[in-house]
C-alpha cells in the first residue's frame, strides 16, 4: 500500500491499480494558485522569468508523472479521478500503515474530492461527479477504526485493509509502541471526512487520540518524546524535538485550530510552541533535547524533516527564527546539493541519503508569501537546478542514494509528486494563473487541500476544552498567531535580508552548536568551562573541574586513560550539561585526528552509450596511487585482466594498454595487483570482490591497504567494488562489449550533447539500458551509521567511549577511552582496511564521527544508551518506510 502510494525509479514494477495520489497529484497543476506578493528593497524577479520557471516546474511534473504512470496517458485531474474510481479497490488482504494511509490515501481523496466539487459548482469541469471520491474516503476511514480500538485511544500504527486487527488472518495487532507524529496526525482529515459526511465518529476518535498525547506530555517541560505506548501511555523513547517522529503533530495542532475553529487546539499547540523556542530551538539550529531534562540535549545532528518548521513559524507569526533556520538549511543544500537525511551540528553528512524531501520547499514558499523577499524566488530557482542536473533520470526524478558520491536510488515517492511540485509552482505563479484562491484553503502535511469553510459544517462534535486544566498558559504564547502577511513587514521591506545577513558564513565557518551554546552563556565575564582541547590528564586542576562535572579519570594498566561521565555526580545540572559539553568536545577532537588517516569513499561512473553518466557506482578508495580528490579524474574503457586476480605478469597486455583493467580480488595483495596491470600499461584499476553477491548496500565499505613497502611507484588510481556493483559492469561489456568509465572522486555531470547524438540504436537497447539503469541505482552506498556511531549524545547522562579494537572487552559500565589514544587500524585479509560502515565525507567538506567510538551503557538498563541507539535506529526505519 504505502509502496503504490509512493511512486518507484527505473525499473520498479507499477501497481496494476492506479494509486490513489494522482488525483492531488494532478490537481497539484491543474488547480492551485498563489498570491503574487513583491517587497521594496530588494530587485524583484520579473513577471516573465517567474513565468518561465513556473513553466519548467510544469515540465519537470509532466515528465516525473508522465513517467510513474508509464501507461503514456492523459494527466488531467478529471482523468486521473475517473481512473482512481476505474481502479482502485479498497478491500486487499494488505498491511498498512495507518499514519501514511491516512495523510496519503485518505487526504489525497478528500483533497481530490475538495477540488472536484469546486470545479464542479464553477460549471465546466466534473459535472457527472457526484461525491464517488468522497464514498471511497468514508469507506476506507470505517477501515482505519479498528485501530483505535485501544485503552487509550492511541491507534494501532498498522492495520490490515480487509482484516483488520488482531485477527489470525490480519497478521498485525501485537504491536505496543507507535510515533507521536502516527498518533498526532490525523485531526485534519478524520475532522474533515466527519464535517464532509456527517458521520462525527472519525473526528471524534482522531480528537481523543490527540486529547491522549496532550494529556502524557512531560508537565515540567511541556515536551512529548518520539514513541508512545499504545496501551500504557508511557514514553518509550524521551527524547523530543520537531523532526522524524514528532514533525506533524505540531503541524496539526496549529492548522486543525485553523480548520476547525477550536481554541483549544491552538492553546496547546502555543504551549508547545513555547517549549520548543525555550529548549529545542538554538538559532538557527534546532536540537532534540530529552523531556525531562531538556537543558541536556539528546544527539549532535538533525534530521531533514524538520525542515517543514520553518513554514509551520510562518503560519504561527514567528518570523525571525524562521527565517534563521531556513537560511541554515540553504546553506546546507548549497554545500551538498541536496538536504541530507541527517546532518551534523557543524553541518557535515550524518546520513547521506536525500529521497527528494519537499519539506524545505514548503518552507521556502510559506516564507515568500511572508515576506514578499525575491531571495526567495532565487531558493527555488536553486532547487529546481538542482533537481534536473541531479536526480532528473529518464524515468522520472530518482532519490539521492548518497548526496557526496551523487549516486541513485530505486524510488520516487508519492510526496515527490504531491508536495515538491506544487509547493515549486505556487511560489512562482501569479493569482490569475490558477482558477480559484489558494487562501480558501488549508494544506495536509501532505500538501492535500482542505477548504476552509469545513470549520463551519457539522459542528455537532463535543469541544471540551482539556487545556487549562494542564497549565496556566502566557498571554504571550498568542502573540503573532495565524498572521495578516499584509501588515508583517510595513516599516522594514528588508527585514528578511537583516535577519539572513548575519547567518551567511554559518555552514562554512562552523563549529559544533553544543561549544556555541556553551559560550554564549559564558559572555557574562564567568571562566569558561575546561576545554578538551586544553585537557591534561597530569593537571590538578583539570582533575577538579572534570570531578565539577562529574566526569571521573581511570587510568589503564597499558597506560591509557578512560573517562567516565555520571550525569547525577555533577555538582549541578550546568556543570552536568558542562560534562557533556566536554565528552562532546573529546569526540569531535578524536574524529578530527582519524580524519586525518582515512579517505573517503570514491565513485565509478559508466559514460558511454547507452548510460551517459547516469549509472554512478560507489566504490572504496585504495590507500596508494593517484589521489582522485586531488588530481584530474581517470577516464577510459575497461577490459579485463589476465589472469583475471592479476597476481602475476599479465598475459592480455595489448587488451589492457591504455585502458581500466578490471581485477578480482583475492589470491595477493592490492598493491602487487597494481603494479602487473600497471606495468601492462592500465591506465586504472577496479577490483572486484571474489565474495559473490556482497554489496555496499549491506557490507561496511573498504579502503584498500597497502602491502606495508613503500607504494610511490604506483601511479594508477584503484578502486575497489564489491561483487554486485562490480556485475554491473560486467554485465555491461557482456551486452555492450565497450564500456567506458570515469574514475572520480564524485559523480561528475552529464554530458547532455553526447547523450543527444548517441541515442539508443533500437527499442531493446534502450529498454537494457534502463534496466540496467535500474540495478545501479539499488547497489550504492548504505548510509547507516554503525551501533557506535548512531548513539552519539543519544543518553548524556552517562557517556562512554572505547576503542573499536576493545570494543568487545568493554562492560556496559560508563567506562570512556581517552579518544586521544592513536591505534593502528587491523587491515583485513592483508588487502583491506575496515572502514567500519562509515561513509567519510569528501575531506573538503569534513567527515562525521570517528569510527573507533562506541557508547557503552548506562547502569540502569531503562535508560541505556544501547537501547537509545537501537531506537533511533528503529525510528529512522520507521521513516523510511513510512516517510514521517
Amino acid at each position: 500500500m504505502s509502496e503504490a502510494g509512493g511512486g518507484r525509479g527505473c525499473g520498479s514494477s507499477v501497481p496494476q491499480r492506479a494509486p490513489w495520489s494522482l488525483v492531488a497529484a494532478t490537481a497539484a497543476f491543474c488547480l492551485v494558485s498563489a498570491t503574487s506578493v513583491w517587497t521594496a528593497g530588494a530587485a524583484p524577479m520579473s513577471r516573465e522569468e517567474r513565468q518561465k520557471l513556473g513553466n519548467q516546474v510544469l515540465e519537470m511534473f509532466d515528465h516525473a508523472y508522465g513517467n510513474y504512470m508509464v501507461l503514456n496517458k492523459t494527466k488531467e485531474f478529471e482523468d486521473a479521478v475517473r481512473k482512481v474510481l476505474r481502479d482502485v479497490n479498497l478491500d486487499n488482504d494488505v498491511v498498512v500503515s495507518v499514519f501514511e494511509t491516512n495523510i496519503r490515501v485518505l487526504g489525497g481523496l478528500l483533497g481530490g474530492h475538495s477540488l472536484a466539487i469546486m470545479l464542479k459548482e464553477k460549471g465546466e469541469y466534473m459535472q457527472w461527479y457526484n461525491d464517488e471520491l468522497l464514498q471511497m474516503a468514508k469507506q476506507l476511514g470505517y477501515k482505519l477504526l479498528p485501530a483505535f480500538n485501544t485503552t487509550s485511544g492511541l491507534p494501532y500504527p498498522r492495520i490490515n485493509l480487509k482484516f483488520g486487527i488482531r485477527k489470525p488472518e490480519a497478521r498485525t495487532g501485537t504491536e505496543t509502541d507507535t510515533c507521536t507524529a502516527c498518533a498526532g496526525t490525523l485531526i485534519l482529515e478524520f475532522a474533515a471526512l466527519s464535517r464532509f459526511t456527517g458521520a462525527t465518529i472519525f473526528e471524534e476518535y482522531a480528537r481523543k487520540a490527540l486529547d491522549f498525547l496532550w494529556e502524557k506530555r512531560q508537565r515540567s517541560s511541556n515536551l512529548v518524546g518520539v514513541t508512545i505506548n499504545i496501551h500504557t501511555g508511557d514514553w518509550v523513547r524521551k527524547d523530543s524535538g520537531v523532526g522524524a517522529g514528532i514533525d506533524s503533530y505540531y503541524e496539526y495542532l496549529l492548522k486543525a485550530y485553523v480548520l476547525l475553529g477550536d481554541d483549544s487546539f491552538l492553546e496547546r499547540f502555543n504551549t508547545h510552541y513555547d517549549a520548543i523556542m525555550r529548549y529545542i530551538s538554538q538559532p538557527p539550529l534546532l536540537l532534540d533535547v530529552h523531556i525531562h531534562k531538556p537543558m541536556l540535549n539528546a544527539r549532535t545532528w538533525m534530521d531533514a524533516l524538520l525542515a517543514f518548521f520553518p513554514g509551520l513559524q510562518v503560519l504561527k507569526g514567528d518570523i525571525r527564527p524562521a527565517i534563521e533556520t531556513h537560511e541554515m538549511l540553504y546553506q546546507v543544500i548549497k554545500k551538498h546539493n541536496f538536504l541530507p537525511e541527517a546532518f551534523t551540528t557543524d553541518f557535515r553528512v550524518h546520513w547521506a541519503q536525500h529521497p527528494l524531501r519537499p519539506e524545505f520547499a514548503e518552507s521556502t514558499y510559506f516564507l515568500y508569501k511572508a515576506t514578499g523577499d525575491p531571495y526567495y524566488l532565487e531558493v527555488g530557482k536553486t532547487l529546481i537546478e538542482n533537481l534536473n542536473k541531479y536526480a532528473r533520470v529518464p524515468c522520472g526524478f530518482a532519490a539521492m542514494k548518497d548526496v557526496r558520491t551523487g549516486s541513485h536510488e530505486d524510488r520516487m515517492d508519492s510526496f515527490f509528486l504531491a508536495e515538491m511540485f506544487k509547493y515549486l509552482y505556487l511560489l512562482f505563479a501569479d493569482k490569475e494563473d490558477i482558477i480559484f484562491d489558494i487562501e480558501d484553503y488549508i494544506f495536509t502535511t501532505e500538501a492535500h487541500l482542505l477548504p476552509l469553510w469545513l470549520s463551519t459544517t457539522n459542528q455537532s462534535i463535543s469541544k471540551k476544552n482539556t487545556t487549562s486544566e494542564y497549565t496556566e498558559l502566557d498571554d504571550s504564547n498568542f502573540d503573532w498567531t495565524c498572521p495578516n502577511t499584509q501588515i508583517l513587514f510595513p516599516n522594514d521591506p528588508l527585514y528578511a535580508q537583516s535577519i539572513r545577513e548575519p547567518l551567511k558564513n554559518v555552514v562554512d565557518k562552523s563549529c559544533p552548536r553544543g561549544i556555541i551554546r556553551v559560550e554564549e552563556s559564558f559572555r557574562s565575564g564567568a571562566k569558561p568551562p575546561l576545554r578538551a582541547r586544553d585537557f591534561m590528564a597530569t593537571n590538578p586542576e583539570h582533575l577538579e573541574i572534570l570531578k565539577k562535572m562529574g566526569v571521573s579519570l581511570i587510568h589503564l594498566k597499558d597506560g591509557r586513560v578512560q573517562l567516565v561521565q555520571h550525569a547525577i555526580q555533577a555538582a549541578s545540572s550546568i556543570d552536568a550539561e558542562d560534562g557533556l559539553r566536554f565528552m562532546q568536545e573529546m569526540i569531535e577532537l578524536s574524529s578530527q585526528q582519524q580524519k586525518e588517516q582515512q579517505l573517503p569513499p570514491r565513485a565509478v561512473q559508466i559514460v558511454s552509450h547507452p548510460f551517459f553518466g547516469r549509472v554512478v557506482l560507489t566504490a572504496g578508495p585504495a590507500q596508494f596511487g593517484l589521489d582522485l580528490s586531488k588530481h584530474k579524474e581517470t577516464r577510459g574503457f575497461v577490459a579485463s585482466s589476465k589472469p583475471y586476480n592479476g597476481c602475476s605478469e599479465l598475459t592480455n597486455p595489448e587488451a589492457v594498454m591504455g585502458k581500466i583493467a578490471l581485477i578480482q580480488r583475492g589470491q595477493c595483495m592490492f598493491a602487487e595487483k597494481a603494479r602487473n596491470i600497471q606495468n601492462a600499461g592500465a591506465i586504472g584499476g577496479i577490483v572486484i570482490d571474489d565474495n559473490e553477491g556482497s554489496s555496499s548496500d549491506t557490507a561496511p565499505l573498504f579502503q584498500m591497504a597497502g602491502d606495508g613497502k613503500d607504494t610511490d611507484d604506483i601511479k594508477i588510481p584503484m578502486l575497489f567494488l564489491f561483487s554486485k556493483e562490480g556485475s554491473i559492469i560486467l554485465d555491461a561489456i557482456r551486452e555492450y562489449e565497450e564500456v567506458e568509465v570515469l574514475l572520480s572522486d564524485k559523480a561528475k555531470d552529464r554530458d547532455p550533447e553526447m547523450e543527444n547524438e548517441e541515442q539508443p540504436s533500437s527499442e531493446n537497447d534502450s529498454q537494457s539500458a534502463e534496466q540496467i539503469t535500474s540495478s545501479s541505482q539499488e547497489v550504492d552506498l548504505v548510509d547507516q551509521e554503525s551501533p557506535e556511531e548512531s548513539s552519539l549524545n543519544s543518553q548524556p547522562e552517562s557517556l562512554s567511549l572505547a576503542d573499536m579494537d576493545n570494543a568487545a572487552s568493554v562492560s556496559p559500565s560508563e567506562q570512556i577511552s581517552n579518544p586521544m589514544e592513536n591505534h593502528e587500524t587491523t587491515s583485513l585479509d592483508g588487502e583491506c582496511t575496515d572502514l567500519d560502515n562509515q561513509l567519510q565525507e569528501q575531506s573538503e567538506t569534513e567527515e562525521d564521527s570517528n569510527p573507533n567510538v562506541s557508547w557503552g551503557k548506562k547502569v540502569q538498563p531503562i535508560d541505556s544508551i544501547l537501547a537509545d541507539w537501537n531506537e533511533d535506529i528503529e525510528a529512522f526505519e520507521m521513516m523510511e518506510k513510512d516517510e514521517l
